[in-house]
């Protein structure tokens, strides 16, 4: 009961920063993968899948008990996502080398615990089944959207868009549209400040449609049948 209060009021607490957002601290640092302190401890660690299970409670208050987030891109799907992207994603808003005033007060250790949890709900969120069902764009530019994918992302993100969890690339196959867009508008505009500097050259290029047409193109990439969950799937680690 306490820790479900606790949560409430961070939510409460989150909610209004969802809508601005934060200056760069001062002395912050800028590099898309500089490594160090939790992120590299965190990677050593091996994660225990109970205080995953724990962890992770904290998480599913945005982003679903399942963790396939909402189609209108408020909160993205994390279900399946490559443990170290997500252990980098964690440390980075912890060091605020990436802005996210809404995850911020959900983040930090007297929440959901130190380098060890940031292991273990990383795992822990890899191993959900995805949304088969994600929010996708117009489907009126996709042949559009095929090429530039092809020209400009397939390096990285990969043919389906499964990414690479050793070259913390993320997935983005199976990711809502809404919030493939919001983050790649942050990524160019400089927002994101924890993004692949080649990244943020690459698309400086791309007019409104070439980003809405790749968007959608990478919107409708499906994982592989084994880590879909069906559409009626409820996660069974926690009391509904």
């Amino acid at each position: 009961m306490k820790r479900t209060i606790i949560t409430a009021t961070l939510i409460a607490l989150a909610l209004p920063a969802m809508a601005q957002d934060t200056a760069a601290p001062e002395g912050a640092p800028s590099d898309w993968n500089q490594g160090g302190g939790e992120q590299d401890e965190a990677l050593g660690l091996v994660p225990d899948h109970e205080n995953g299970i724990y962890t992770y409670e904290v998480c599913s208050a945005c982003h679903g008990l399942n963790g396939w987030g909402l189609p209108d891109g408020t909160f993205p799907q994390i279900a399946g996502q490559h443990p170290n992207v997500a252990i980098k994603q964690l440390a980075d808003i912890r060091a605020l080398n990436r802005d996210n005033p809404t995850m911020y007060p959900f983040s930090l250790p007297q929440e959901i615990g130190g380098a060890q949890s940031i292991a273990d709900v990383a795992a822990y969120i890899a191993s959900l089944p995805m949304n088969p069902d994600n929010g996708v764009g117009a489907g009126d530019n996709l042949e559009l959207g095929a090429q530039l994918y092809a020209d400009n992302c397939v390096q990285c993100h990969g043919e389906q868009g499964e990414g690479s969890n050793e070259k913390f690339y993320p997935r983005i196959q199976g990711q809502h549209y809404e919030y493939l867009l919001r983050q790649y508008q942050w990524i160019k505009e400089g927002k994101r400040r924890n993004a692949n500097p080649e990244m943020v050259a690459q698309i400086q290029k791309f007019t409104d449609e070439d980003t809405a047409a790749v968007l959608d193109y990478v919107s409708r990439l499906k994982p592989p049948a084994e880590l879909l969950g069906a559409p009626d799937w409820v996660n069974p680690d926690f009391d509904w």
